[in-house]
């Protein structure tokens, strides 16, 4: 047990401080870029992000199929002449998509936006191959050599970001240039980390279409999910930039960003979980499934304070960001779904293989979102509806998918889920309709209420630790 329990933890260190870093040179670039560049090269920034967002969907299900596939296996027991000829026709596939993209970059007739696809086809190359390598690594449970790679990139980020600060460059284009950068640098190690199977002669390799079309076959359903995942914000973050202007589009983004910082931090310990899962007797399942939820919520539900003093400061801060400022109350508790989602319920779903439940999730979840976006911004063109309709679409898509664990798994959860949207609902009216200092009061009641509620599940959890670990 002692070793179990040295293991995960150790994985977990490395990949929660990967991701820390992440979430500090994210704070970095959220908080630092909007005051030293203006609201409109800022809401080009976060237009190349929105759109590097979508790169790691166009392996097709690839790189997926191979996590499920080989989930949980061990580096050294993989097939070297399988995995390197793979990972030959994944390059010159993604080199194809690259040079397309270029390609469209010449037609675009905006200025700005032809930059941006043209660096677009270039980052999608960099991170798409170093995806591959990621996967390879956190599918084997290497967290150390795959976190390692993140840490490289957001060091060097960090580095050239503060350079280019120092010397006084506000131009967004430089800043797109240093993430090309980072990117390509880690690429380059993660392929040092894999050389024993990915730098091979070529007479190494081995053209199989079979297991090609089966990892894309395993893995498109998942990479479809991620897709419509994405979508569900996306849809309302594309609403936004057709009906309103880039400033808007940046200021609404900004929002988004700052919301979803600790999910950084949280993604880091699904990486862990899901190897963990695969590999765990299926009947202890469901009770680290409970112990896991009653540890993550609270924690969860409690950040949500940090609103406030977080409201004060960037008020200070970034004054002519004031509206994001204010629309943050709407959006904020989407980290308590989120959070949730990346963690506990996708992380389950991938390790029960039941991928195709999460499609069929995200697709409805992306179908009422292109409603509600329609409607809020498009027929009623209100900015508030369609910045709230985000936490709307998560919460649903949230309950919708938890349902479908607790019934796999045969466990309750109605009461904590009823919980989770009360105090949803009061942190948003609150927010918005009364004063700071009566909103933070409201919400800390009702949350001590719900921290009383679940005090003997606190205790139960560190027994059900013990229980699984042994």
């Amino acid at each position: 047990m002692n070793n179990k329990i040295k293991k995960i933890l150790v994985n977990s260190g490395y990949a929660i401080f990967s991701n820390l870093l992440s979430m500090l040179v994210s704070t970095l670039v959220i908080l630092v870029l909007p005051k030293l560049i203006g609201v409109e090269s800022y809401g080009y920034w976060q237009l190349y992000l929105f759109y590097v967002s979508y790169v790691g969907f166009f392996h097709l299900g690839w790189i997926d199929g191979i996590y499920l596939k080989y989930g949980g296996s061990h580096f050294e027991e993989l097939d070297k002449k399988k995995f390197y000829s793979q990972f030959v026709m994944y390059v010159l596939f993604q080199s194809t998509i690259a040079i397309l993209i270029f390609i469209y970059g010449f037609i675009v007739t905006n200025n700005e936006k032809k930059f941006i696809f043209g660096q677009l086809g270039i980052t999608l190359l960099l991170t798409n191959l170093r995806f591959f390598i990621i996967y390879i690594l956190q599918t084997t449970n290497r967290i150390k050599e795959s976190s390692a790679i993140i840490i490289l990139d957001r060091v060097l980020y960090a580095i050239l970001l503060i350079s280019i600060i120092l010397v006084d460059i506000k131009d967004y284009r430089v800043m797109i240039y240093v993430d090309v950068s980072a990117r390509f640098i880690s690429l380059l190690y993660g392929l040092y980390l894999c050389r024993s199977i990915l730098l091979k002669k070529l007479s190494y390799f081995k053209l199989d279409c079979v297991e090609i079309f089966d990892n894309i076959r395993v893995g498109s359903n998942l990479m479809l999910s991620n897709v419509a995942s994405l979508l569900i914000i996306g849809t309302v973050r594309l609403g936004i930039e057709r009906q309103w202007d880039i400033a808007t589009f940046g200021k609404v983004s900004l929002t988004l960003s700052i919301s979803n910082l600790m999910m950084i931090f949280i993604n880091a310990v699904g990486i862990v979980i899901f190897p963990m899962l695969k590999r765990l007797d299926r009947r202890k399942l469901p009770l680290l499934y409970e112990s896991l939820r009653n540890i993550l919520m609270p924690i969860i539900l409690g950040i949500l304070i940090l609103y406030y003093p977080l409201r004060l400061v960037l008020g200070y801060w970034i004054p002519q960001y004031i509206d994001s400022v204010k629309y943050m109350v709407l959006i904020f508790p989407m980290a308590i779904y989120e959070s949730k989602m990346s963690l506990l319920i996708n992380t389950y779903l991938k390790a029960l293989r039941m991928e195709r439940y999460i499609l069929k999730i995200n697709v409805q979840t992306v179908i009422l979102s292109l409603c509600l976006t329609l409607f809020t911004a498009f027929v009623l063109k209100n900015l508030d509806l369609a910045i709230v309709s985000i936490v709307i679409l998560l919460a649903f898509r949230c309950v919708l998918a938890e349902g479908a664990v607790a019934r796999e798994l045969e466990i309750d959860v109605k009461k904590d889920m009823y919980f989770e949207v009360i105090l949803t609902m009061i942190f948003i009216l609150s927010g918005w309709f009364l004063s700071p200092m009566m909103a933070i009061m409201s919400y800390i009641v009702f949350y001590g209420v719900y921290l009383l509620i679940k005090r003997d599940a606190f205790y139960n959890t560190i027994k059900n630790f013990k229980q699984i670990l042994s």
